[in-house]
């Protein structure tokens, strides 16, 4: 198996680092550091779910292939446990109670759906057990005031960053283009169209537009808001009220079987010729398939994905860890799954730092990580989160989708910002701009 240079280096760290003896008898630890993998294995999002249990299960087998965690003259082997949310609130509750009444986990990575996350973390925080999110994106999780969060670190861009970098590319790049080609005023705002899931993670994406707008002072309005029910089949309804509002742009916050339809339903059914934009959730392979033409020139934020490799220090990194999934897997790793994996390695990090398995000792621990990026570019070029409400900061792009004749799919290029950039974005010759 292969491995990148940046993760071989990690597992060195984690498993020599402190390795000098100290004085007197090594404290007595277990012989296991059993982790327990929050994520939808069953239901609607089982896609997603699997992916993030595969790229853990990957992280662990790099880990106890090299000896396992070091942790004060032991070695302990990472046991992962599965903790099945089955896509829904009941069944979050079912498995993280699970995970740590019965299984006696050390603490929990993965969580996926803000709105399932938040139900099943009140019983992490009755327990103090620590959880690193890697696939919930509502900063509510790590803000809220009804519970204790100080056991909560968020290791995923929140619904207040992405709408906040997909806005900006927007205005900078967007924009520009639309009033060149209509001959349109500068001052002209341009008309946002908004659909969203009726969830946490939906009306997060919301609040975050409406704060990027505002923050960055944008000559933007919202023209339509229309909010769905999370798992819907059928958007033409709401897709029709918003070409009445005739956007410029559409803004979905879905998950990737619902922006799928969107996006093959506004275009096909509906007749709405606009730009679709997506949040990074589907910069998943099954999205590029699932789309299919109607997809082509729709543009995707993203910080990891199965075709497109940013140039920077941990391409390598990257392209080595793609390898060893498909290798195992058969498929193409997600973005979820990325962030997971890294949540294995965070979590080896901490628990080693710790030098112990006490919960309080590994969430102090995990509050003052500085770990090197892995697979995922960072802001600074490091893991670390922040003192406030502990969430990590990455470096996020924006891709097109472009037709691939050669897989019969639409594959996504780089757009922004320059230093990544692959290609410049393209307004399609059938594109439908709203009213002057």
């Amino acid at each position: 198996m292969k491995y990148g240079i940046l993760v071989g280096v990690l597992v060195v760290s984690v498993l020599l680092a402190g390795c000098v003896e100290q004085q007197g008898e090594p404290q007595k630890v277990a012989e296991e550091l059993k982790i327990g993998v929050v994520a939808p294995l069953t239901g609607g999002a089982s896609t997603t779910g699997t992916d993030m249990w595969q790229a853990a299960v990957l992280a662990a087998e790099e880990i106890n292939t090299q000896g396992g965690v070091y942790v004060n003259g032991t070695h302990l082997k990472v046991k992962l446990l599965k903790g099945d949310t089955e896509t829904s609130r009941e069944g979050g509750v079912k498995a993280v109670t699970k995970l740590i009444t019965e299984d006696k986990v050390d603490l929990l990575i993965g969580g996926f759906s803000s709105g399932i996350t938040y139900a099943d973390q009140v019983v992490a925080a009755e327990h103090k057990v620590p959880f690193i999110i890697t696939g919930a994106s509502s900063p509510v999780i790590t803000r809220r005031d009804d519970i204790d969060t100080s056991y909560f670190f968020h290791h995923c861009p929140t619904t207040d960053d992405y709408p906040d970098s997909t806005l900006l590319f927007v205005d900078e790049i967007v924009k520009p283009k639309i009033n060149e080609q209509f001959d349109f005023s500068d001052d002209r705002a341009l008309r946002l169209g908004v659909v969203y899931q009726d969830s946490k993670y939906g009306e997060g994406v919301y609040d975050g537009i409406k704060k990027a707008i505002e923050k960055h002072n944008l000559n933007m309005e919202i023209v339509s808001a229309e909010k769905y029910k999370m798992s819907e089949t059928d958007f033409r309804t709401p897709l029709t009220i918003i070409k009445a509002s005739k956007p410029d742009v559409i803004y979905p916050a879905a998950f990737l079987n619902e922006q799928t339809l969107i996006v093959t339903q506004g275009r096909r059914d509906v007749g709405l010729n606009s730009l679709y934009l997506s949040v990074e959730c589907n910069d998943d392979p099954d999205y590029y398939t699932g789309v299919e033409k109607w997809g082509e020139y729709s543009i995707q934020e993203s910080r990891f994905g199965p075709y497109v490799v940013p140039s920077g220090e941990i391409r390598d990194a990257v392209l080595n860890f793609r390898a060893d999934f498909e290798d195992k897997w058969g498929t193409s790793p997600s973005m979820m799954g990325a962030s997971t994996y890294e949540g294995v390695y965070i979590a080896a990090e901490a628990v080693k730092n710790a030098g112990t398995l006490d919960k309080e000792k590994i969430r102090a621990s995990l509050s003052e990580l500085e770990l090197s990026q892995i697979i995922e570019v960072m802001q600074n070029g490091v893991i670390t989160f922040s003192p406030d409400y502990r969430e990590s900061k990455f470096e996020l792009y924006m891709q097109q989708l472009i037709w691939n004749e050669t897989a019969a799919e639409t594959r996504p290029k780089i757009v922004w910002p320059d230093n990544v950039k692959e290609t410049d974005f393209v307004l399609p010759d059938w594109y439908e701009p709203g009213s002057t």
